[in-house]
């Protein structure tokens, strides 16, 4: 059987709701649209529109032990260094060092949900 879908994005979800859109605002230097305060809030980004939701109370123990997943969030930058400031002037400097991979070099950083998010800069 085969079905048809429309689009694909990534929706995270969050406990601390309001901790993680304000992370993602300022990470990201614009509003989410559309915004449902501790409901749902979207950030369009290129290529990727990305969600943060808060899971129903019935549902949350689901989503209690997420950090340390096998999911990341990647964004491909044209400068590690001026991302890396960036992550360092609103509170989230990388806790480790630049990384070369066989296609480029890289930094992981955390939201405050624990997510990982990888920074690429493409050699």
């Amino acid at each position: 059987m085969f079905f048809k879908y429309t689009e694909a994005f990534v929706a995270i979800a969050a406990i601390d709701f309001e901790a993680l859109v304000q992370f993602y605002r300022r990470l990201l230097e614009r509003d989410p649209k559309p915004y449902i305060p501790n409901g749902y809030a979207e950030f369009q980004l290129t290529g990727l529109r990305l969600g943060i939701f808060c899971p129903q109370e019935s549902h949350q123990q689901e989503f209690a032990n997420s950090v340390g997943s096998g999911m990341s969030l990647c964004l491909e930058v044209e400068d590690l260094e001026s991302a890396i400031a960036h992550l360092t002037e609103i509170g989230y400097p990388p806790p480790g060092a630049i990384t070369i991979a066989s296609h480029g070099r890289e930094i992981y950083t955390y939201d405050p949900a624990g997510n990982r998010l990888i920074f690429h800069q493409s050699s």
